[in-house]
């Protein structure tokens, strides 16, 4: 997963505040259980030191996500009385969380965006329309991207049409032109295709070869419209992509079990990562999921700046240093400001000394 969305974060310097809240508005009285989540969160970041501007600027956009139903939650960033970034979360915190430190706690967050599966999903259904002289039958299309499972609750805009069905041939033409630019351009893995399954057997058959792997066929040809501000076939996805890594983080991890038998002691464990993000060697951090960082860093103002005791950052010649307790907020920084990727992949599947691992873009052994 790529982490230039996060890159507002990393613009100013802190201190900033981080929430991560549960917006969910699937119960009896969402504005209220809302208002008294933030009631909570504002407390505690008073009493951690945080201006009241920036308190209020963040508490502004909490639940500024109405257009989205059901459970969810929201991350949200604010410092020097402005709102620095506001992201949806698919699914909400157990707890509301606050924090108001040098780095944004960008954790909780970059779990839930990833593993950022790119795909496309087509939801294809034919209609008869009843009007005086009879009507005619028209194919409703049905057409949406995104990167899963943050697309539950933000997918890209949805194109909807309806055509007639004498025009459906040109219309797929269109439809997989559309869906050969995903996959040049945005990488798309796969293709869900769902609805008539007619309609979505004359898609497949004029398809070109290289779209005809990445279909999906969803045996179940009627399945229930989105809610609003959730993703098309959501609950399809959710079944369909459940422990599902992209190709790309896969090769990635398969380059990354090659330099940890040759040399473990360069790619595995917080001192290797610590020491590879130092010198921007970083190709993909890779972490265990659940995430269990208790270990404390040192930081500078720079995302290279990191180390494991201030004696090593002293060394440097830095001048301003702090212990950062969130150790996961410093490792992201560190990746997101030297372009590396984030990999999160399940610790049974993938066990890591210390839950955190890199591959690097080069090696020096």
């Amino acid at each position: 997963m790529k982490l230039h969305f996060l890159e507002p974060l990393y613009a100013r310097p802190g201190p900033i505040v981080s929430v991560c809240l549960d917006t969910s508005r699937d119960g009896d009285d969402p504005d209220r259980a809302i208002e008294l989540r933030l009631r909570n969160v504002r407390e505690s970041l008073r009493s951690q030191g945080a201006d009241e501007a920036t308190i209020d600027a963040l508490a502004r956009a909490a639940g500024s996500d109405r257009d989205v139903a059901g459970p969810h939650g929201q991350a949200l960033f604010a410092a020097q009385g402005a709102l620095v970034l506001a992201e949806r979360l698919p699914e909400p915190p157990a707890l509301s969380s606050a924090r108001y430190g040098m780095l944004p706690d960008v954790l909780p967050l970059v779990l839930q965006h990833a593993p950022a599966f790119p795909y496309a999903a087509v939801l294809l259904h034919r209609v008869h329309t009843h009007e005086p002289g009879g009507g005619e039958d028209e194919v409703e299309l049905d057409h949406e991207t995104g990167h899963w499972p943050a697309s539950r609750v933000a997918p890209d805009p949805r194109v909807h049409r309806r055509i007639p069905a004498e025009d459906w041939p040109k219309e797929a033409e269109q439809l997989l032109a559309e869906l050969v630019e995903g996959v040049e351009g945005e990488g798309t893995e796969a293709i869900v295709l769902a609805g008539d399954p007619s309609t979505v057997n004359s898609l497949i058959r004029a398809a070109p070869r290289k779209l005809r792997d990445l279909f999906v066929k969803l045996k179940d040809g009627h399945p229930r419209r989105p809610e609003p501000g959730r993703a098309l076939l959501e609950a399809e996805l959710a079944g369909l992509f459940a422990g599902r890594l992209p190709a790309h983080d896969r090769h990635q991890l398969d380059t990354y079990l090659g330099q940890r038998a040759r040399h473990p002691e360069y790619v595995e464990g917080i001192d290797a990562s610590v020491a590879a993000l130092q010198r921007g060697q970083v190709r993909a951090l890779i972490l265990d999921r659940p995430v269990r960082h208790t270990r404390h860093l040192w930081v500078g103002w720079a995302p290279s700046h990191l180390a494991l005791a201030s004696e090593e950052l002293s060394a440097f010649g830095l001048r301003f240093t702090w212990e950062e307790p969130a150790a996961g907020a410093a490792l992201i920084r560190a990746a997101a400001g030297t372009q590396a990727e984030l990999i999160v992949v399940p610790e049974d599947e993938l066990p890591i000394a210390d839950g955190v691992a890199v591959l690097l873009r080069y090696t020096e052994v």
